[in-house]
């Protein structure tokens, strides 16, 4: 199908963007989109494209804003239980380590998960799914976590691979086995640590590469949590050095309530992503300026703690480096599904520009989970993963927050309409529902 008559098409072609060049949207007024097989084949003017493939069945934007989904680089999406008790402790004053040195946070969806079936996680984790694609997210990342001993984190690695095969929203397996120290092993947390390096990943990486669905697969991230509280530097490099040597590409939590130097392992060790970064040195920004590792913004994290810090975005741009945003949705801090509002939120407390922020929740979010080669951008030879918004101009973003400016969502060539709006009649396939 040809998508046509866009006010602006937000291409974002040219690949990740770091530094100064953060916000290149490259836009083409009166856009146009040609569709092939559920991927890009050609974008142009609205004029050229329409003249050049005239029976086009065509799908008219009239006048909105055309741009490619939002990449979510960062979630916990797949959980049970709520801890919406613990969110009025936390407003009457109570600190999030102290809530987990208790039992509580991490610890406590801990418990609901381990007695969840991977039935169970799938039903509690659609409608956030749903939700998630409704705003626009056509890719995110996806981690495990909440079980922190081998049967639960496979059973959640399991979902994640089933709700990925079930679609629309594209799921990106994150192994985050250091999550947090398990009850069990409150007292030991090297003991668990080698747990993890003997026995956990070894356990993860012969399962993934025995499965005939997974074989073809890249291999899952593999995160780890390095905070006080949690894995300190020294565990957190035993954590991802084993990792690396099984094959696993890295990630790593840093720098949320500490500095570390969790952002500056991550790039000696070739991290993908360095995630959270409130308390980050200027001696690892300059890391991570000097490396090809994103820095990924978490900025409803703090919003959702009522913290007044937030990721030195501004200095990590000008000091060249790769910058991500992405939701951190999670039961415990971040219960957010919408990008947009992570967009609003970064305009604000990281003061980016709203070119700025799109840049890096689409094209940079991707590369921040090394997808950027399929997704993130409107370019041809990638997924058809595009939104049609309902305004004019891009500024709609960022400028406004707590509703839904996304119209349909287009995920690999298939059109989905928000419930009730009507779907131009020339359009090829059935809309269907987000609702999913």
């Amino acid at each position: 199908m040809l998508i046509h008559s866009a006010s602006q098409l937000l291409t974002l072609q040219g690949g990740p963007q770091r530094g100064s060049a953060l916000g290149t949207l490259a836009i083409i007024e009166d856009g146009a989109v040609l569709v092939r097989d559920g991927s890009i084949a050609e974008v142009g003017s609205s004029n050229d494209l329409r003249r050049l493939h005239p029976d086009e069945p065509a799908l008219d934007a009239a006048g909105c804003v055309v741009m490619p989904g939002f990449v979510d680089p960062h979630t916990h999406v797949v959980w049970s239980g709520d801890r919406a008790a613990e969110f009025e402790m936390k407003m009457a004053g109570a600190k999030y380590l102290d809530i987990l040195a208790a039992g509580g946070g991490i610890n406590s969806t801990v418990r609901r998960t381990r007695l969840a079936t991977i039935e169970s996680l799938m039903d509690e984790t659609r409608p956030r799914l749903a939700r998630m694609f409704a705003y626009g997210t056509t890719t995110a990342e996806a981690k495990t976590g909440y079980g922190l001993e081998s049967e639960t984190e496979l059973r959640m690695l399991q979902a994640i691979l089933a709700l990925d095969a079930a679609g629309p929203l594209e799921l990106v397996p994150t192994f985050l086995g250091a999550h947090a120290i398990p009850p069990e092993f409150k007292d030991r947390p090297q003991a668990y640590t080698d747990l993890l390096c003997a026995e956990m990943l070894p356990f993860i990486r012969q399962w993934w590469g025995s499965q005939p669905s997974t074989a073809v697969r890249p291999l899952p991230f593999v995160d780890v949590f390095c905070e006080t509280g949690a894995f300190d530097l020294a565990q957190s490099r035993q954590i991802l050095t084993k990792a690396r040597e099984l094959g696993f590409p890295l990630k790593l939590h840093a720098d949320e309530f500490d500095n570390l130097g969790g952002a500056s392992l991550g790039v000696e060790l070739g991290a993908v992503s360095a995630d959270h970064l409130v308390k980050t040195s200027a001696a690892d920004i300059q890391a991570l300026a000097s490396s090809d590792t994103v820095a990924v913004s978490l900025p409803c994290t703090p919003f959702g703690l009522a913290e007044s810090q937030y990721t030195p975005a501004r200095e990590i741009v000008a000091a060249d480096g790769y910058l991500a945003l992405a939701s951190d949705c999670n039961p415990g801090t971040a219960w957010c599904e919408s990008m947009q509002f992570v967009i609003a939120l970064a305009c604000r407390a990281l003061k980016l520009t709203p070119a700025q922020a799109i840049a890096a929740a689409t094209i940079n979010a991707a590369y921040a989970i090394r997808r950027q080669d399929r997704v993130g951008s409107l370019e041809p030879g990638k997924q058809a993963d595009l939104l049609i918004l309902s305004v004019p101009d891009y500024h709609h973003l960022g400028y406004r927050f707590g509703t839904n400016l996304v119209k349909q969502v287009i995920k690999r060539g298939q059109v989905y309409s928000q419930q009730g709006d009507a779907v131009s009649a020339g359009t090829p396939n059935e809309a269907k529902d987000v609702s999913i």
